[in-house]
């Protein structure tokens, strides 16, 4: 039930970040998560129509989790350093997956409400936490924050220029729809999906049937190639922007190659794993561990993309590629357990070779289609933004170098609290 709902808020919840900012719709909607998780026991326990309820609920709010997020690294991020900021941002989820993969054992044997129950009630509580950090210390956009320096707000607003509008007031949803480079986006993100879920829901299940390990051994390793996707994560932004910073590849070479890294190294991967058995567990389990690594490679790839194509509707773009990738979410553990009737070895072979076919095939579409450039379609000719620059607390001509040293915005001029 929770995917039901997490594909229906994906687009309304980019278009909602784009029109009024992605710290409250982010904020709003992870506390309705934070309340259902907290639920979650007492619904199960009373009737299942209302687990199914509050599941839906969640999965409702947290699809607006990801397209705000996208919205916010919009405003905020600038050209030559979106890779790392997406890649930083979105090794979250990864951390969140060794955490449950390690902890959800511990808790369900000794901790407190029959132990599944502790589980959501830390995981509400964290989550509820976390909402008021957010509030505290999240702006949407350079302008609106109170800490950052004079000189960091005008470098970020007038590097990004004229891809991002203050407000978001009609989008372009036919070019949206026309154009290749988005097609390319969308096209790597669901097959993406498909092998990221595969393994998600898939991988403890593999390694009790094919790989053999017992309860203990498979919660730890498991978790294992989570902890080596984060730190790829980490490591891979860092890489693409300094290649972009120094000029040795375009933006649309570095997405393409970063790309074809991810899928096609995770595609090779794990048709080796197929072919690996109980004789070669812990192999296997390495060559899990190298495939999320280079899985990785896509916070450099297209999940960075969007902010290139259009940043002023990153949060959309990030809407509808993630729709469309929530379908592979919830049919691959439909195919996963269709081809393994019993869990032989054979039958897992066969979930990794569909697993390694379909990410070669996103892999080539999008070499073949994918861009780095702001689109035409991108430049909104109706939106107010807005670069406010308080001369008066700048020393030493600090303005002016921070304009001077940053992408010149077409059509747009840097004055003191003036309207572009």
């Amino acid at each position: 039930m929770y995917f039901y709902g997490y594909i229906f808020t994906q687009i309304p919840g980019g278009w909602l970040a784009s029109r009024y900012g992605g710290k409250r719709v982010w904020g709003v909607c992870q506390a309705v998560c934070a309340v259902c998780t907290l639920l979650t026991p007492l619904c199960a326990r009373t009737h299942v129509y209302l687990a199914y309820a509050v599941r839906f609920i969640l999965g409702f709010g947290a699809g607006v989790t990801f397209p705000a997020v996208h919205a916010l690294l919009g405003r905020w991020s600038p050209p030559l350093e979106r890779s790392k900021m997406a890649s930083f941002t979105f090794s979250g989820p990864l951390v969140g997956n060794v955490l449950t993969f390690s902890i959800s054992g511990l808790l369900c044997a000794y901790g407190f409400d029959n132990g599944w129950g502790s589980i959501f009630y830390l995981a509400g509580i964290g989550n509820m936490l976390w909402v008021v950090a957010w509030f505290w210390l999240v702006a949407d956009s350079p302008d609106q924050h109170p800490h950052i320096s004079e000189r960091e707000r005008i470098y970020i607003t007038t590097s990004i220029g004229k891809g991002v509008v203050k407000k978001v007031r009609r989008v372009p949803w036919l070019s949206m729809a026309t154009s290749g480079p988005l097609w390319a986006v969308i096209i790597s993100h669901m097959t993406n999906n498909y092998l990221n879920y595969t393994l998600i829901t898939s991988l403890p299940t593999f390694m009790k049937e094919s790989l053999d390990f017992d309860v203990k051994e498979n919660g730890a390793l498991s978790s294992l190639p989570y902890v080596c996707q984060f730190v790829g994560a980490i490591v891979v932004g860092q890489i693409a922007d300094r290649i972009r910073e120094k000029q040795l590849l375009s933006t649309k070479n570095v997405r393409k190659l970063f790309q074809a890294i991810s899928l096609g190294g995770a595609g090779v991967c794990v048709a080796v794993v197929g072919q690996m058995g109980c004789e070669h567990r812990y192999g296997a389990v390495a060559m899990l561990c190298l495939c999320t690594i280079l899985l990785s490679a896509n916070r450099a790839g297209y999940l960075s993309n969007h902010l290139d194509l259009a940043p002023s509707y990153a949060g959309i773009l990030y809407g509808i590629t993630n729709t469309a990738a929530t379908i592979p979410g919830m049919v691959a553990p439909i195919v996963t357990g269709a081809l393994t009737p019993t869990g032989s070895a054979d039958e897992w072979r066969t979930v990794f070779y569909v697993c390694a076919a379909i990410a070669i095939a996103g892999m080539v579409i999008f070499v073949l289609l994918a861009d780095g450039e702001l689109q035409t379609w991108a430049v909104p000719k109706d939106g107010d933004y807005v670069i406010k620059v308080d001369v008066n607390s700048l020393k030493d001509g600090t303005a002016e170098e921070s304009a001077k040293s940053a992408p010149e915005p077409s059509n747009a001029a840097v004055e003191n609290k003036t309207k572009l």
